[in-house]
């Protein structure tokens, strides 16, 4: 099915089967290789000193440290991209929140495997809610666990330890879709409660992150080894944050959220998501 809207298809377009999408073909596979590379050696350096560190250093040191290793990592990583040319991320918008200094969950749309990268390289300090697999894999596993990262497995253990985490001052990224945007959803999965939930039991804001592309590169179900449309478009853009209301329940907070990302995602815009092609 073919669409007006300005957005890449998940497979190139015939109009992007160019000869210069073949002449960057041999330059693409090296950098998306070398991007590989860089994920298998230092990320597994990572694991192999963060692992021993958890257990080494007190909780709080331990942890600054691995924030501070994590953004160092995911931070080249963007500069790497940006410097062969194969993503081109406006990160600008998030400025604002390395400002903020109270406690606060930033709160992205996912639309693929790599948004956290992009956020924790402007956010130093934050804690991450991810998936238990991540926590124990070989590239993140142990600096995940040493930054004091939260799996999302059980629900009264990820609203514990997130609650603790925020009561602490600290700076929390979670996905309220719980997983990337499905391929045939139209702007965004069916929010999960727990964001609400954290946000209620804390008392505190929620800042939600626009993540907006030209490419469904590394969306659910897309191989690593399949090339997308390079140089890949991005924005984060940033919302007016939302406190829960007295007497507010979680699933009317959440459906405030939710009517949040539609209005913002739904705008026209050159990055606007699209739908998928039958």
């Amino acid at each position: 099915m073919e669409s007006s809207d300005p957005s890449a298809l998940t497979l190139p377009s015939p109009e992007a089967m160019t000869l210069r999408w073949w002449l960057r073909a041999p330059w693409d596979y090296v950098m998306m290789a070398l991007g590989l590379l860089y994920w298998g050696v230092f990320g597994g350096l990572l694991t192999l000193i963060g692992g021993p560190l958890h257990w080494l250093l007190p909780r709080r040191a331990g942890e600054r440290l691995g924030r501070f290793f994590l953004h160092q990592l995911f931070r080249k990583f963007v500069v790497l991209l940006r410097l062969s040319d194969l993503v081109r991320a406006d990160l600008t918008a998030l400025d604002k929140l390395e400002g903020i200094k109270h406690s606060f969950i930033a709160a992205p749309n996912h639309t693929s495997l790599w948004d956290v990268v992009f956020i924790i390289a402007r956010l130093p300090s934050a804690v991450c809610v991810m998936k238990k697999q991540i926590l124990h894999n070989i590239a993140l596993g142990g600096g995940a666990r040493l930054a004091g990262y939260i799996a999302n497995d059980g629900i009264t253990r990820m609203i514990r330890d997130a609650s603790k985490s925020l009561a602490e001052g600290g700076q929390l990224l979670l996905f309220p879709e719980g997983t990337r945007t499905k391929p045939d959803a139209r702007w965004i999965n069916p929010l999960k409660g727990g964001c609400a939930i954290i946000a209620m039991h804390s008392q505190v804001p929620v800042y939600p992150i626009f993540i907006r592309s030209n490419t469904r590169f590394l969306q659910k179900g897309w191989p690593l080894w399949r090339r997308p449309v390079f140089p890949i478009l991005m924005r984060f853009d940033l919302g007016e944050p939302l406190l829960p209301q007295v007497g507010e329940s979680s699933q009317e907070f959440t459906a405030r959220l939710a009517a949040v990302y539609e209005q913002d995602l739904s705008k026209p815009d050159p990055l606007r998501r699209q739908i998928a092609p039958e």
